[in-house]
């Protein structure tokens, strides 16, 4: 991607800091900022061990299965609303996994997460730092849309863990990228508020895959001027990666 291209989607996101230094635009593993990052531990990819007996089957499960089991899946009662499930999107075998919430109602009628307004934002998110969509594996922690697009139910959570921790497994990722509250808060198991997660590198369940936290877009484009703060997450993410990370 040339500089010129990348300069147009960081100007999109409302931010010019690099064009005002007379530098080129960050690219992805090379972005510097304040802060020294600790050094990554390295990334073990034990997930099958972390899901509950009762889900073990879901950890031997190829892509096709998984998809399969997924698209048939009536465990927490959405099947009742949703028209599709909404399982992800892009590169199997990514090095950056973006994880949202759950699917919206463009979403649920595509069966794609991240489409619409919000999914434009993310793809420009990602432009930023040299990436296409397609790079990237996207996913959300819910695969069916929750009614009226309210919060997932810890119940729903649970019923659709598995089956991300299996993508995880599968994908190998060597960075997450939490987009928005839930998905950040449900991830990391904690209530802790996303003004606090955000700005450090935190790992995803047993596997030492770093995770950072930014705002999802759909936020971001009701509150603009928080851009420059996900451009922070971003660069943060960059950093991590390219410092090594997996």
């Amino acid at each position: 991607m040339s500089d010129a291209r990348r300069l147009q989607y960081l100007e999109a996101m409302g931010i010019q800091a690099w064009a005002e230094r007379g530098a080129a635009p960050a690219a992805a593993g090379v972005a510097e900022a304040p802060g020294a990052i600790a050094e990554p531990a390295p990334v073990s990819f034990s997930t099958e061990s972390s899901i509950e007996a009762g889900d073990s089957d879901v950890a031997r499960l190829d892509w096709d299965a998984l998809q399969a089991r997924v698209k048939g899946c009536t465990l927490c009662g959405l099947e009742k609303t949703r028209t599709q499930t909404v399982f992800g999107v892009g590169n199997r075998s990514a090095a950056w996994m973006v994880v949202g919430e759950a699917p919206g109602a463009d979403e649920d009628r595509q069966g794609e997460p991240f489409v619409g307004r919000a999914g434009q934002l993310l793809n420009e998110m990602l432009w930023a730092l040299g990436l296409e969509r397609a790079e990237v594996y996207i996913a959300n922690v819910l695969k069916c849309r929750p009614p009226g697009n309210r919060d997932p139910s810890p119940n729903e959570v649970a019923c659709c863990e598995p089956y991300l921790k299996r993508q995880v497994a599968l994908i190998k990722p060597k960075i997450i990228l939490a987009v928005g509250r839930i998905a950040a808060q449900n991830l990391l198991k904690t209530d802790t508020r996303i003004g606090a997660l955000r700005g450090r590198v935190h790992r995803y369940a047993d596997t030492g895959i770093p995770l950072v936290v930014t705002y999802h877009p759909a936020y971001l484009l009701r509150s603009p001027l928080e851009k420059r703060k996900s451009w922070d997450d971003l660069q943060l993410a960059a950093r991590t990666f390219g410092g090594g990370a997996g």
